[in-house]
């Protein structure tokens, strides 16, 4: 009983400590997230401050229109409609252009890295294709498939599925080589390979890809908007810009500023779950 009590004694204060622990711990990290947005609301808040100010005082306001009237015209779109419009188009070309693309990059990306000699065939290829411009392959795009959304989306994978590729080809050549030997050696499937070493692998591959192609994946749809089309926020961008209506071109670009930072918002949280044990 004495012997009870004493262990009894030892680990409860162990106990108690390692939650105390945890509790600071968890105060210290709430702590650091809530300086982290302070921090940007400030920087935010100067930026778009200091635009106001000076707009009309030190700078033309023509030329760059100020916050206040381009907040009165995005209010001014999502009062006519225009505002989802235009944005729903753009977002679905960028998100299914952007899933086409990080799937064909990422699954050439493992095959080729994969692939031994197959790899030094086709690496001059690749290269080759991933150097030209897509912005001067837009106008193809348009004229092989139409202005429909259709070539916005090749669009989209064409910018998208070269980074996707060479995530995934690096991730592959950057593994733990012993970890495919030790498959090997217990004569694993190459199912089994795929998903218990290759994938978790390259999982922190993947997902910088998936944040770096965000912002590709609406570049992309812009870019074939402005070429040919007759909505969405590059065609708004566009239109604007040819009446000289310096406001509507910046609330085009707020919305599409807007989109990106909440997509690497949810591509953020995801990689919070998916890499926990990081």
């Amino acid at each position: 009983m004495k012997v009870e009590n004493n262990t009894e004694k030892v680990i409860t204060p162990l106990n108690t400590g390692d939650q105390i622990a945890k509790a600071n711990y968890k105060k210290a990290l709430n702590r650091e997230k809530m300086t982290i947005w302070l921090g940007r609301i400030v920087v935010g808040v100067v930026i778009f401050g200091l635009w106001e100010i000076l707009s009309g005082r030190v700078m033309n306001e023509f030329w760059l229109s100020k916050p206040s009237a381009i907040v009165t015209r995005l209010y001014d779109m999502a009062k006519s409609g225009d505002l989802w419009f235009h944005t729903s188009f753009t977002l679905q070309e960028a998100l299914i252009g952007l899933v086409i693309g990080m799937i064909i990059g990422t699954i050439v990306g493992i095959l080729l890295a994969l692939s031994g000699r197959l790899d030094k065939w086709l690496s001059p290829y690749i290269m080759a294709l991933y150097s030209l411009p897509r912005v001067a392959l837009a106008p193809l795009f348009v004229v092989w498939f139409g202005i429909g959304m259709t070539s916005k989306i090749i669009m989209v994978v064409a910018m998208v599925v070269f980074v996707a590729f060479y995530n995934a080809y690096e991730g592959i050549k950057n593994m733990d080589q012993d970890l495919l030997d030790m498959m090997r050696t217990y004569k694993a499937s190459k199912l089994k390979t795929l998903t218990w070493v290759i994938l978790p692998s390259i999982t922190v591959w993947i997902l910088t890809s998936l944040r770096l192609n965000i912002g590709m994946a609406l570049i992309g749809a812009v870019i074939a908007e402005l070429i040919g089309s007759s909505q969405g926020l590059g065609y708004y961008i566009t239109y604007s810009s040819s009446l000289l209506d310096i406001t509507g071109v910046f609330a085009g670009l707020v919305i599409i500023m807007l989109i990106a930072v909440i997509m690497e918002q949810i591509i953020v949280q995801m990689e919070k779950r998916l890499l926990k044990y990081r």
